[in-house]
């Protein structure tokens, strides 16, 4: 799993760190029941303070994301890809995003060509 930071973004570091474990698993590059790395393996990977990687596995632990087994590590829970509280809060960004780009003038075509780009070059990855 390969997590990039952009420390000049203005999304919070630890949101990108949610967002592309999130990313991980929806695109089956981390499988239900895989082992991610420990908090302290991934804050000294990443160059971030052990608190904030903390902070994204209490969220990912409190969404049925990820589980953590004392003395084990954390892993991929068995329901992520079927999260609820995970679909839900896709959705609210798809909206949002789809709400942004209608209101910076992007047309519903535009919209769709990227949707369909998206889809297509994901099941070519599988």
């Amino acid at each position: 799993m390969i997590i990039d930071i952009d420390f000049h973004s203005r999304v919070p570091v630890y949101e990108q760190i949610k967002q592309q474990i999130l990313e991980a698993i929806l695109m089956g590059e981390l499988s239900a029941g895989e082992q991610i790395p420990s908090i302290r393996e991934l804050a000294q990977r990443l160059g971030v303070n052990v608190n904030t990687v903390k902070r994204v596995f209490s969220d990912l632990e409190r969404d049925d994301v990820i589980r953590t087994v004392v003395g084990r590590g954390s892993f991929v829970a068995e329901t992520a890809l079927n999260n609820q509280r995970m679909i839900g809060r896709s959705l609210q960004a798809l909206k949002e995003a789809l709400r942004a780009a209608r209101s910076a003038g992007i047309s519903h075509e535009q919209v769709l060509r990227l949707l369909e780009q998206l889809y297509t070059s994901k099941e070519r990855e599988e």
